[in-house]
C-alpha cells in the first residue's frame, strides 16, 4: 500500500495568507506545506482541498482511478468544487465500514473532537490511521486488532493522541507515525524534525509517497536526553514536551517540600498542572535504583541543581571545613555514581539541570562551590547523554 501526502499542513496551510507571524515568514519555498490530504493507493482520497488534482500530478499520481473521496474535518461538505470525475465526496458516522471493489477496508474511527478518523487496509492487510487536526482517537481499549503500520497524525498539536495509540498498542516501534497537520504553531525545521524524533516520529515534504510497511525511516528515539537552561528559560516545559507523546511516563521531583514557602508551593503547583493525567510523580533523589530499572516506562528527572543540593545537605558540605576535609570527595562520588547510572541506563530518560555558570560570580564560597559542582555534574551527564539541549528565551538549541 501507497499513501502519497499531497498536503501536510493544516486546514490553512502553511504559510497562512496574510498571517504576520514569524512561523509564517519562515514557511517560504521548501518550508511552505498545502492543507493535508493523503492519497491512499490511488483508490481512496482523504480530505478534499484546493488544487489537490494539481497537487496528485505534481507528484506523479492520477485522481482517475478514485473510489472514495472522505472528508474529516466538521463540516457538512467540502470547501472546495468538486473536480471532474472525482465521487461526491462524504463523511462516514463513526464506527461504519466499508469495503471497496479494489479489496481495500475503511472504517471511520471516533475522535475526542469534532472530527472524522479513518483506518485504511488494504487487500494484503497492511493498516494506516488518519487523524483529523486537532483530535486524538477516542474510545480506545486496547482491541485484539493488529497495531497500525502508518499512522498519520497531528503529532505536535496533539502528542497525547499519539501517547494514547502507544498505551492501547495501536502504535507500536515499527508504526511509522509521520505528522501531517503542522500549522503555524510548529516550530520550523530543523527543531521540528528534532521535536517530532523525541516522539518517535517524523515529517516529510508534501508530495512524498510512503511505502505502508517500510520502517527503515521511523527515528529512534534518544536514550538520554538532558535539558539545560537558566531559571525561567522554559527548560522544565521543554523536557515534558520532549515526552509527550509517550504513555506511563514517571516525573521525578527532586526538590522535596519547603514548609512554609508559599512561593515554592505556586512553583511545584504549576508543574504539576502543567503535566499530562496520565503521568505519575514521586518525590525522590534516589536516582540510582530508578536508572537501573530497564522495565520502567520513560522517567523524566527535574532537576539535578536540586539533587546536588540534596547531596551537599546531606554531606554538611556547605561548611568550609567539612569540604576541605572529605565533603569534597563525598560530593564528586555521588555525582560520579549518576553519571555512571545514567551511561548504563536502558530506559527513556530526560534530566533537566540549571546552567548557572553564565552569570555573576557568587559572592560566597558556599555559591561558588555549588556554582562549580553544578557545572562539572552538568559537564559529565552531558558526556553521557545521547541528545543535549540549552534553553535560551524558550528555545531549544541542539548541542548534541
Amino acid at each position: 500500500m501507497e499513501a502519497t501526502l499531497l498536503g501536510t499542513a493544516g486546514p490553512e496551510g502553511l504559510p497562512i495568507p496574510d498571517c504576520p507571524c514569524a512561523a509564517c515568514a519562515l514557511a517560504v519555498g521548501a518550508g511552505g506545506r498545502a492543507p493535508s490530504a493523503v492519497l491512499v493507493d490511488g483508490v481512496v482520497l482523504l480530505d478534499l482541498t484546493p488544487g489537490v488534482a494539481l497537487a496528485a500530478a505534481r507528484a506523479g499520481r492520477g485522481l482517475a482511478g478514485l473510489r472514495l473521496v472522505l472528508l474529516s474535518h466538521p463540516h457538512d461538505g467540502p470547501a472546495v468544487e468538486i473536480p471532474a470525475g472525482l465521487p461526491a465526496p462524504t463523511r462516514v458516522p463513526d464506527g461504519q465500514r466499508l469495503t471497496l471493489i479494489t479489496g481495500h477496508k475503511v472504517r471511520a474511527v471516533p475522535m475526542d473532537a469534532p472530527g472524522t478518523g479513518y483506518a485504511v487496509e488494504s487487500p494484503d492487510g497492511l493498516r494506516l490511521l488518519y487523524v483529523p487536526p486537532g483530535c486524538s482517537p477516542a474510545g480506545l481499549d486496547g482491541s485484539d486488532e493488529p497495531p497500525y503500520h502508518l499512522v498519520l497524525l497531528d503529532a505536535v498539536g496533539r502528542p497525547d493522541a499519539l501517547a494514547r495509540l502507544r498505551a492501547a498498542g495501536a502504535v507500536t516501534r515499527t508504526t511509522d507515525v509521520v505528522a501531517v497537520h503542522v500549522g503555524h504553531d510548529a516550530p520550523p525545521q530543523p527543531e521540528l524534525g528534532r521535536r517530532l524524533a523525541a516522539y518517535g516520529a517524523r515529517a516529510v515534504p508534501d508530495g512524498t509517497t510512503l511505502v505502508v510497511g517500510d520502517y527503515h525511516a521511523v527515528p529512534d528515539v534518544p536514550r538520554r536526553t538532558l535539558v539545560l537552561g537558566g531559571a525561567r528559560s522554559g527548560k522544565s516545559a521543554e523536557a515534558e514536551r520532549r515526552l509527550a507523546a509517550f504513555p506511563d511516563v514517571l516525573y521525578v521531583a527532586t526538590g522535596g517540600t519547603r514548609e512554609g514557602d508559599a512561593d515554592w508551593a505556586d512553583r511545584v503547583a504549576l508543574h504539576r498542572e502543567r503535566r499530562p493525567v496520565g503521568w505519575r510523580t514521586l518525590e525522590t533523589r534516589d536516582l540510582l535504583p530508578l536508572l537501573a530499572d530497564a522495565s520502567g516506562p520513560p522517567v523524566l528527572i527535574d532537576c539535578l541543581a536540586l539533587w546536588l543540593t540534596g547531596v551537599l545537605d546531606a554531606a554538611n558540605a556547605w561548611d568550609d571545613d567539612v569540604w576541605r576535609n572529605g565533603g569534597a570527595r563525598r560530593v564528586r562520588a555521588r555525582a560520579a555514581e549518576l553519571a555512571a547510572a545514567w551511561r548504563a541506563t536502558r530506559r527513556t530518560a530526560v534530566a533537566v539541570s540549571n546552567e548557572v555558570g553564565s552569570g555573576v560570580v557568587p559572592a560566597t564560597p558556599a555559591g561558588r562551590r555549588f556554582r562549580d559542582e553544578l557545572g562539572r555534574l552538568n559537564a559529565a551527564m552531558a558526556a553521557e547523554s545521547d541528545h543535549v539541549l540549552l534553553v535560551t528565551a524558550g528555545l531549544p538549541l541542539p548541542l548534541r
